[in-house]
């Protein structure tokens, strides 16, 4: 059996309670969650010694033995990615695969530093959110893309990486600017990249909304993709193949473009109908 290792804000978060057993089925037991450290206590939640008693794990004294009797590691932290440039500096810099958890930067060029530590180090490491092991985006040619629009639910600043992720992915080309058509109340926007093509994106924070994708093609066909696969669990068998072969399936380049449409919408959503160029 093979082990992870947790290095997260505060432990009690819904992707460290439920990694643990997706890990072990998805592996069928090969690889478990074995040991843990937590940066602070969850304020209204479980301490870490409460996390770790809970799930069976480890609970290490620093990171540092964390990263040294583990594997592979997860640098956790999902809603907190703005601890992320603090959390990753020794996971990437110990040459054991490292994935870090979505979001995984508050802007882009947090985002390439904490890669140049990684890139530096030659520690495997990658990130994104799990949508884009949606099964209905298998298949899609990209080559035939005129326009998407797309919507989904949740909060802008933690949850619009699950829209920006396909995006990026379909897309498959430099951003250029980005244009808010509503306030932040209700978050709405145009994406233009670089060879003129644009998606409209609108993110709503209400739970009955789902993830919904409308594909335009060259002669104005629409090709309607509806979320509704087992993406999560999808996405924890390619962290799983990553453990397994140290094989990154998403470029680092990629990542600093999610991050920085994230970046750059948050701020557009304050100032409406002003194109912001991406940096």
């Amino acid at each position: 059996m093979k082990t992870i290792g947790f290095i997260d804000y505060e432990l009690d978060n819904w992707h460290a309670n439920n990694y643990p057993e997706m890990i072990r089925k998805a592996s069928e037991g090969k690889w478990k969650v074995a040991y843990a450290w937590g940066y602070q206590d969850c304020e209204g939640g479980l301490s870490s010694r409460e996390w770790a008693d809970k799930f069976g794990v480890e609970l290490c004294a620093t990171e540092d033995e964390v990263i040294e009797k583990s594997d592979c590691l997860i640098v956790l932290s999902p809603n907190n990615p703005e601890m992320h440039e603090r959390l990753c500096q020794k996971a990437l810099s110990s040459g054991k695969p490292t994935y870090v958890d979505k979001t995984f930067a508050p802007d882009a060029e947090t985002a390439r530093r904490i890669f140049e530590v990684a890139e530096k180090s030659g520690t495997p490491s990658f990130s994104t959110s799990a949508l884009r092991y949606s099964t209905e985006l298998e298949g899609i040619d990209r080559a035939q893309i005129e326009r998407i629009y797309s919507e989904g639910p949740g909060p802008l600043e933690i949850y619009s990486i699950h829209q920006i992720e396909p995006i990026v992915c379909l897309m498959q080309t430099e951003v250029k600017q980005i244009m808010a058509l509503d306030t932040e109340a209700h978050p709405s926007f145009v994406i233009e990249f670089e060879d003129g093509r644009k998606v409209q994106m609108v993110q709503r924070d209400d739970p009955s909304w789902s993830f919904r994708l409308q594909l335009i093609n060259h002669k104005n066909e629409a090709n309607v993709v509806q979320i509704e696969s087992d993406y999560f669990g999808n996405f924890i068998q390619a962290m799983i193949r990553f453990f397994d072969t140290k094989e990154v399936p998403v470029p680092h380049a990629e990542t600093v473009r999610v991050m920085a449409i994230r970046e750059t919408a948050i701020q557009a959503a304050k100032t409406p109908f002003e194109w912001l160029q991406v940096k």
